[in-house]
């Protein structure tokens, strides 16, 4: 083999090795660049956020960081109540005493009737003139001063508790409204022999009108004797 023949086979050799040489180059640089493609196609990728069963999650990175995945519960504070004071007594003021006053039983009156008699010696136990009376002290109570004209003059002055106003019987439309009472004071006799008694006293009032009240009692009065007395009148309403 001459020496023309040798330099044409190294200098083949050496251009086919050039060929490789920038073939892999080539090849390697291809291979680069589809790994950075690959690396930034994953960095660009946008992660969906995966909703939590009723928490709603917004995808602006200021909410994110505000948002808790799940609710934080503030426990509520029980107002605290101040002790109460004990509560004040109430004093009751007492009844003051109003003569003329309207009562539980009515109103009070002055009026006109007549006695009759049922067993005595004084002018309480015979038929005579009368003029009797109810002043209101209170709401429970009055006093029925009565003067009784005969032969001689009784007066008669009991205390007496009134009932409220009730209802006895009705008819039809009519309704009768009667109001009890009862009491005791002091019976007066005039005469030769004055003498005062222990009296007990008890009746109805019987409403008729604003201005008009009947009125019926029985008086015993322990004077001399037992005297009995039983009392019609009707009065006028102040």
């Amino acid at each position: 083999m001459n020496s023309s023949h040798l330099k044409y086979i190294i200098s083949v050799l050496s251009i086919a090795t050039g060929i490789l040489g920038v073939s892999n180059l080539e090849a390697n640089a291809s291979e680069i660049q589809n790994i950075s493609k690959d690396t930034s196609t994953v960095q660009n990728k946008t992660v969906t956020p995966v909703p939590i069963s009723g928490t709603k999650i917004s995808e602006n990175a200021t909410d994110l960081q505000a948002q808790t995945p799940y609710p934080t519960q503030i426990p509520q504070q029980i107002p605290q109540q101040s002790p109460q004071p004990f509560p004040e007594q109430i004093e009751t003021p007492a009844p003051t005493l109003s003569p003329g006053r309207r009562t539980r039983g009515g109103s009070s009156y002055i009026g006109v009737g007549g006695n009759i008699g049922l067993g005595g010696d004084t002018t309480l136990s015979e038929g005579s003139f009368a003029v009797n009376s109810k002043i209101g002290l209170t709401n429970n109570f009055s006093v029925r001063p009565s003067a009784l004209i005969g032969d001689d003059a009784l007066f008669l002055i009991p205390l007496t508790l009134d009932f409220p106003v009730e209802s006895v019987t009705e008819t039809g439309v009519q309704q009768i409204n009667v109001a009890p009472y009862i009491g005791a004071g002091a019976a007066i006799s005039t005469g030769q022999d004055s003498t005062v008694g222990f009296l007990i006293s008890g009746g109805v009032d019987v409403p008729l009108s604003p201005e008009f009240t009947a009125n019926a009692g029985v008086n015993i009065g322990f004077i001399d004797d037992t005297e009995v007395g039983l009392m019609l009148g009707i009065g006028y309403n102040f």
